[in-house]
This record gives C-alpha cells, sequence and structure tokens, in this order.
C-alpha cells in the first residue's frame, strides 16, 4: 500500500503532523525526519532542488519514519514522471482548479492503459529493477495529492474529490488568501471561513483534508475544523524561528545585549559599556 495513505489511515483521531523540507538539503531533511514528523513535503515549487536533489532528499528522509511527498513544480507529465522515476511514491499537485486537472494529474502517475505515464523497468523507482512486475504493479502504490489555492477551486471541490485516484486535498492557505484579496492574510475571518467549509464539504464526501500552518496555534484551529493531516512551517521556517529568538533573547533594544557569566550573573550591557575581550 501507498505509505501516504496508511498513514492516513492509520492516523486515528490524531492528524498526522508534517513540515515543508525547502532547504534542498539531505542532512536537514533526515534531521526533520528524525525530529518526529510524520511526513514531509519535498518542495520543488518554491526551492531550487533539481531532480538528483529530490533523489537525494528521498533518500535521507528514507533512514526516517517520515513519510516522503514531492510537490511538482506543475502539473506536468514529464516533470511527474521523472519525480516517480527517481522514487517518489505520492505526488503533491499545486493549483487544480477543476476535475480536469485533477484527471491529468492522476494520468501523470499511471502506466498505460490507465495513464500515461512512461515506462522504465531500470529506474529508482523500481529499484532498478529488482521489484517483481514493477510496471504491472507500481500505480496501486502511488499517491496522488492535488492543490485547492482559489475559490474557484475550492467551488470544484466536491467534482475534484469524485476523480478516480484522487487520494487526498490539500488546501494552500496563502495562495488562497491572495486569490481571495487577502495577500499575507492568511488567517483572514475570510479566508478561515472557507478553509472551515471546505473541511466540511470534504467530510462529507470521504476524502482526507490537509494544510499547512506558519506556527502551532494556527495549526491547531486547523485541527480544530477537522483537517486530517497537518504540517507546520517548513525546515527554513524553523530555522528562522529560532534563529531570530535566540537573537533576540540575547539582543535589547537600542542595541542592548543580555551577557551571563559565571561571576557576576545575566547583566545588560550597551556597545558603550562592553569591555573588549583581550587577545592572548
Amino acid at each position: 500500500m501507498n505509505a501516504f495513505r496508511q498513514l492516513l489511515q492509520s492516523s486515528g483521531s490524531q492528524p498526522p503532523i508534517g513540515s515543508w523540507v525547502s532547504s534542498a538539503s539531505p542532512i536537514v531533511a533526515e534531521a526533520m525526519g528524525l525530529a518526529g514528523f510524520d511526513w514531509g513535503v519535498v518542495d520543488m515549487e518554491h526551492s531550487p532542488m533539481d531532480i538528483m536533489q529530490v533523489v537525494h532528499l528521498l533518500q535521507a528522509v528514507g533512514n526516517t519514519k517520515m513519510v516522503g511527498v514531492v510537490r511538482v513544480p506543475w502539473n506536468d507529465a514529464v516533470m511527474v514522471k521523472r519525480v516517480l522515476d527517481a522514487g517518489a511514491t505520492t505526488v503533491l499537485f499545486p493549483f487544480v482548479q477543476n476535475a480536469d486537472d485533477a484527471k491529468r494529474a492522476v494520468a501523470a502517475t499511471r502506466y498505460p492503459p490507465a495513464g500515461i505515464r512512461g515506462m522504465s523497468g531500470m529506474s529508482r523507482g523500481a529499484r532498478f529493477g529488482t521489484v517483481a512486475n514493477y510496471l504491472k504493479t507500481a500505480d496501486a502504490g502511488i499517491g496522488v495529492i492535488v492543490q485547492l489555492e482559489t475559490p474557484q477551486a475550492l467551488a470544484r471541490l466536491e467534482e475534484i474529490a469524485a476523480v478516480e485516484g484522487i487520494d487526498a486535498l490539500f488546501i494552500g492557505p496563502a495562495d488562497l488568501s491572495a486569490s481571495m484579496g487577502h495577500v499575507g492574510q492568511f488567517t483572514h475571518p475570510e479566508v478561515m471561513r472557507a478553509m472551515s467549509d471546505a473541511a466540511r464539504r470534504c467530510k462529507a464526501v470521504g476524502k482526507p483534508l490537509g494544510t499547512v500552518g506558519g506556527t502551532p496555534d494556527v495549526v491547531t484551529q486547523y485541527r480544530a475544523m477537522g483537517y486530517d493531516y497537518l504540517a507546520v512551517a517548513s525546515d527554513i521556517g524553523l530555522l528562522m524561528q529560532g534563529a531570530t529568538g535566540a537573537l533576540h533573547a540575547l539582543r535589547m533594544s537600542g542595541g542592548e545585549t543580555h551577557v551571563h557569566s559565571l561571576h557576576s550573573g545575566t547583566r545588560t550591557e550597551t556597545s558603550e559599556t562592553a569591555v573588549p575581550m583581550k587577545r592572548p
């Protein structure tokens, strides 16, 4: 069974928690998996990753329990073919607007006669020819997630969800908020109402729905709406939060800095009062 489908089915009442992997670093990807995330998006849409980097990140994630999902840059059959040959088993398609877009996404992940994926028996996806009957059995192991990012897409949610081969839907709050006229206001009340309504409608048709939030507080709100799988921030976002938080804790306004020593405890110094370090 596809690993992402299995994750959704086994999660029970606790939605799986993931994050975005945008740094293009295998080391960081492996660290994110070892941190305990259930799933992670290897993001080709908004990062400098090429196919070989995707291979390296999938290899790194494979050393952890984190289920890898590759977001392709666009709903493009050639790119999807290469990503699947590189070893991706679940693909996230951005900007799916209607059922035809969804059907095209599914077709790109399926071998003929069900789809248009080009055949290769010696790819990494086929474990270099060591998987018995791979060309006949591969379709069943591929997961497809489609991303809805506009009011027009949300209006067609039910018809998109009904497309055979779609495993889950995903709402992108950033692009949705922009397309609703609230650029940068990801939690604007109108956006949150639209996202809540999408969760209700997905529950009605029995299709899993996921999203991403920048902070745990926002993700908690999505969980309360009934989202089935959730992501928080990204590797770079979490790095920047930690880095800026550490700097803020050590720097005061006006150039003041917290200084701690065993002899005098913690004190506040300015650039004028700080004692320069002596050279040995």
